[in-house]
């Protein structure tokens, strides 16, 4: 496209969920817009606002005439904590909340001088009370489900799991007994899936449970938009693509969109950046000093919380399998308390290991040291393995992360699960076999070609670059 005078630009307003991996993705379709001569103002909440000018610099959203950033309360109690906020605190408010403050300030943009008419909104699916707000302003709107399609299809069956009275679970008992080994043969693209391994929402005694009925609330309302995005590509996904495809309206996939936003020239755009916690480049430098696939990489995510025991036993697994690790330790990591390493694995280690708290991931994950991730299976994690061809072990904590390690371990042989109880011996072996090991091996070779696959997906001509292109078009006209 040529220029276009700033007041006659297309206007998207981007409101992602305020989760660090919903923000991101979010941003880069931002500037992927932006790109293609979209005047984009991205909403985040208040208290994620601040947290992204902590990390990243005081000046480091004054944004651009033609991207701006804007703010709406998430109905939340004031916070200046350093740590993603209660998620089921953060749905039930925002849903509740949002709304008014939403549609005030879109009502607002449509109204300055400054910028041109608001002619799309793109959600996140998690806030979709801005489809009301769509709907009161007269204005398109695209819902964009940032984790993987197989989650969002596993979501899309728990109303089909509460008639069939599979949950809520009878008593506490059911989490240890077994029931979750439950085999569900009735969802087209996860032939005999167990009930453990669809996302965790339905793990609930409680038919009340504030994350089970927002998810099928979500998932209902998402047939309302104009449109659906996916950060996902046709040949790792197609299957369950095919599914969702049967019930939701017309769906874009156009990941990984960070292969996607390489293929443009760089912009003015390049540094602004979406991490709420502060990067560590050092990383980078540490591991230019390591031979090629020579490092496990560990990092849990931004909202895995786990337990001082289940830190010290990934310690000493990692300690006891002799291998070179980067372990990502973020401020918030360990329940109630800041995170410690016993002094004794910092000795063992000296040298070999790499400890930071936040790190510009993608970067990581495609450098030539790499040779493993010890993931949560989050989608952008999963994603950004597989754009730098590294095989996982998986240790899902929560939502979709489970589905996620389903197809990581099972369709798309690049991942080996460890057992929720974690032990060191468990960590030390499997990290072994992940670097060393004949499966390891199998699992490389694998990644590789997944690797290969989302690069032509993401190339002009390829599936990706395709659905961007008229994702753009349908935006365009609607």
């Amino acid at each position: 496209m040529g220029s276009i005078p700033r007041n006659e630009k297309p206007h998207v307003v981007c409101i992602p969920y305020p989760a660090q991996g919903h923000v991101s993705p979010m941003l880069k379709l931002a500037k992927l817009l932006h790109y293609n001569n979209f005047h984009i103002t991205f909403v985040n909440t208040e208290y994620n606002h601040r947290r992204l000018l902590k990390s990243r610099g005081p000046n480091a959203l004054d944004g651009r005439p033609d991207f701006q950033f804007k703010t709406v309360s998430d109905g939340l109690p004031p916070s200046d904590a350093n740590a993603t906020q209660d998620i089921p605190s953060l749905c039930e408010s925002t849903s509740k909340h949002s709304l008014g403050p939403f549609t005030e300030l879109v009502s607002q943009l449509g109204s300055d001088q400054d910028s041109p008419p608001v002619t799309c909104i793109i959600s996140d699916a998690c806030m979709s009370f801005t489809l009301d707000a769509a709907d009161q302003l007269g204005i398109p709107i695209v819902l964009f489900w940032t984790p993987s399609a197989c989650g969002v299809l596993g979501y899309a069956h728990y109303e089909t799991l509460f008639q069939k009275g599979l949950t809520p679970l009878k008593d506490p008992s059911y989490l240890t007994n077994g029931y979750l080994e439950t085999t569900i043969d009735w969802i087209p693209a996860m032939k005999n899936i167990q009930l453990k391994d669809l996302p965790t929402f339905c793990r609930t005694t409680d038919q009340n449970d504030i994350m089970f009925n927002f998810l099928i609330r979500e998932i209902t309302r998402t047939s309302r938009a104009s449109a659906i995005i996916f950060n996902t590509f046709n040949s790792f996904e197609q299957q369950v693509l095919n599914a969702l495809s049967l019930t939701l309206p017309p769906i874009y996939t156009i990941g990984p969109l960070q292969l996607l936003l390489d293929q443009f020239p760089t912009t003015n755009l390049q540094n602004l950046g979406s991490n709420l916690w502060e990067e560590q480049p050092e990383c980078i430098e540490w591991l230019d000093s390591k031979p090629e696939n020579s490092v496990v990489y560990v990092n849990f995510g931004s909202i895995t919380v786990i337990t001082p025991q289940q830190m010290t036993e990934f310690a000493w697994g990692l300690a006891n399998s002799n291998k070179s690790f980067l372990w990502i330790i973020r401020p918030d990591l360990v329940a109630g308390e800041k995170a410690m390493l016993p002094p004794e694995f910092v000795a063992k280690t000296k040298g070999r290991g790499m400890l930071a708290s936040w790190c510009k991931q993608e970067n990581i994950l495609k450098h030539r040291a790499i040779g493993g991730f010890l993931s949560h299976m989050g989608w952008n994690s999963t994603l950004e393995s597989m754009c730098g061809g590294v095989p996982m072990v998986c240790w899902p904590f929560f939502a979709e992360q489970q589905t996620n390690c389903w197809f990581a371990c099972g369709e798309w042989g690049v991942g080996m699960e460890i057992d929720n109880n974690v032990k060191r011996e468990e960590v030390e072996k499997l990290v072994r076999e992940l670097m060393d090991g004949d499966k390891g091996k199998a699992m490389k070779m694998k990644a590789m070609e997944w690797k290969v696959k989302a690069e032509e997906a993401t190339m002009p001509g390829g599936s990706s670059y395709t659905n961007f292109d008229e994702l753009v078009r349908f935006l365009l006209r609607n």
